[in-house]
């Protein structure tokens, strides 16, 4: 009876052991294909997370370059306006230059034709004059 219950205990006790070998391969198996998933959500996540830092740095690059693009139309904007201004300038300087030289040429014409008036005048006059004499 003892040794029938100790071959009872052997055939357990191996049986015990083959199930607790298969339960171990079970379980390294399911902990290869819980890794693989791991490793293939870790893989999609990272790529997820690249795909999301490119198109922040494109969406700030794309910011930058329009930050950029209206500081240099306002600078292009200011520095016509300044060109226009000194130009303005410049044509009034010009314009009044301009009618200083008229005025001055108009006074010299006047005084010419004043002296000329003169001239005449007194040509006239003495003209009279000798043929009053003469008379």
């Amino acid at each position: 009876h003892e040794r029938e219950h100790d071959r009872e205990i052997s055939e357990l006790a191996a049986k015990h052991a083959e199930e607790m070998e298969k339960l171990r391969a079970e379980l390294k198996e399911e902990q290869r294909h819980l890794l693989d998933e791991l490793q293939q959500q870790m893989a999609a996540t990272h790529r997820a997370e690249q795909e999301q830092a490119q198109l922040q740095s494109q969406t700030l690059h794309s910011l930058e370059l329009e930050a950029l693009r209206l500081t240099l139309n306002n600078m292009h904007t200011s520095q016509l306006e300044l060109t226009q201004s000194n130009l303005r300038k410049e044509k009034e300087t010009a314009l009044m230059e301009l009618r200083e030289m008229l005025n001055d040429k108009r006074a010299q014409e006047v005084a010419i034709l004043q002296s000329r008036h003169q001239l005449e005048w007194e040509r006239i006059k003495e003209q009279c004059l000798k043929e009053k004499e003469d008379l």
